[in-house]
């Protein structure tokens, strides 16, 4: 098993490419399944998860190519509609490819979602919105079995948006008869291009980026060339390093997308630069402190809340950080307290009081952003700190060492 080791408190300077969405792929890799021929996805980040991803794609018959960051998917010939536990355990997006399974065949088994360990998420939500469809849903030891003779249109709302069950709940939409409703869909960046995807396939979809999809249901999808956008979870993660350390510049990222958080790093005092595909960050002298509160898009992500942890940690001054979408996802506190934080956490808010220094410490990785968080504060950190179980932050960021280690970080990965 890998460990990064990070030697805390060089400068960072020089140019990062941010590379596609995980968020963004995924779905868009499920959505293949909805049409005979073959799909083209570019801008794919070689991610665990886009790899995990693949081999569920291959399991269900689909013949899967990725060379240098472009993916075709030949998805003519499934030859099976169940999704196994080993693989669905891994990642949840594995549950992506029930809607176009189930819209395309009618039927399909999927065991229920693993993932990451914080938050419910549950998957009610995708079920109930597949049942408003017309499928009949059962569970049979520890799978969901979906079958129907004939999807319709119908009218779905969620309580609270939902990323998953509105990219899921469209894939099967779109092949449905009949009109769909969505109401309080989820309007992130990776949900408008799953819509724009899937209209280039041939859906009839109106409201994109918007709470409100409508979908005209149609007989036949066709396979698309698609370009990935660019991981805005990513992008954040190197501003808020480069917040505390540096003077870098961000390629391929759309800033439209970080809106609230430029707009919040801006307050902590940085000098902040934007192009039309470009983002350059500049520290200043100290960080001042800022209050977030995560949401969904466009509110603060919740995908950032550990690493705004992180750099408040520095902070001069108190600062408080309130999640309001997976209540519990502080797994990064007591890491980032054995490096020096001074946080206190109650229920779903932590309150940091900013430090003059933090210091190098063994530390443990538990999800994907907290990890990113703790690779954060090691870079801020005096001496060295060991991150153990990097695992974590290898299903959703590309190459990170590399990319820190080209801006001037002393960072290496080494066996444990």
């Amino acid at each position: 098993m890998d460990k990064l080791v990070i030697n805390g408190g060089n400068e960072l300077k020089g140019k990062v490419k941010i590379s596609g969405a995980k968020n963004a792929v995924l779905p868009i890799m499920a959505s293949s399944l909805l049409a005979e021929g073959i799909t083209t996805i570019k801008n794919v980040p070689n991610l665990k998860d886009t790899r995990t991803f693949i081999e569920l794609l291959s399991i269900l018959g689909a013949k899967c190519n990725f060379e240098d960051s472009n993916l075709t998917i030949d998805a003519t010939k499934i030859t099976s509609l169940e999704a196994p536990y080993d693989l669905v355990k891994t990642m949840r997006a594995s549950f992506y490819v029930m809607g176009p399974l189930l819209g395309r065949f009618g039927e399909t088994k999927v065991s229920l979602p693993g993932g990451c360990a914080w938050g419910p998420r549950p998957v009610d939500y995708h079920l109930k919105g597949f049942e408003e469809l017309g499928a009949n849903i059962d569970l049979n030891q520890g799978y969901i079995l979906a079958r129907t003779e004939n999807l319709k249109g119908g009218s779905i709302s969620f309580e609270i948006p939902s990323v998953g069950a509105t990219a899921n709940i469209l894939m099967a939409a779109v092949l449905a008869n009949g009109k769909t409703t969505i109401s309080n869909a989820a309007i992130e960046p990776h949900i408008v291009q799953l819509c724009e995807v899937l209209v280039r396939m041939g859906s009839e979809i109106d409201g994109i980026g918007t709470s409100k999809l409508i979908i005209h249901g149609v007989k036949k999808l066709s396979p698309v060339e698609i370009t990935v956008i660019p991981d805005m979870i990513e992008a954040g993660t190197f501003l808020m390093a480069g917040a505390t350390l540096g003077n870098i510049e961000l390629e391929n990222v759309d800033p439209s997308h970080l809106t609230i958080v430029l707009e919040k790093l801006h307050q902590s005092g940085c000098n902040i630069t934007t192009g039309v595909s470009s983002v350059h960050i500049q520290r200043n002298s100290s960080i001042s402190p800022v209050d977030i509160t995560t949401d969904v898009h466009p509110g603060f992500p919740t995908d950032l809340q550990a690493q705004w942890i992180a750099l408040m940690s520095i902070a001069t001054g108190k600062s408080v950080v309130k999640e309001s979408i997976y209540l519990d996802r502080f797994s990064h506190v007591p890491e980032l307290v054995r490096l020096g934080a001074n946080i206190d956490l109650k229920k779903n808010t932590a309150t940091i009081i900013g430090q003059k220094k933090l210091f190098g410490a063994q530390v443990m990785s538990t999800d994907i952003r907290a990890s990113a968080s703790l690779v954060i504060a090691a870079l801020i950190a005096d001496g060295r700190s060991d991150i153990s179980r990097i695992y974590h932050i290898d299903r959703g960021y590309e190459n990170i060492e590399e990319k820190f280690r080209l801006i001037g970080a002393d960072i290496y990965r080494e066996k444990e």
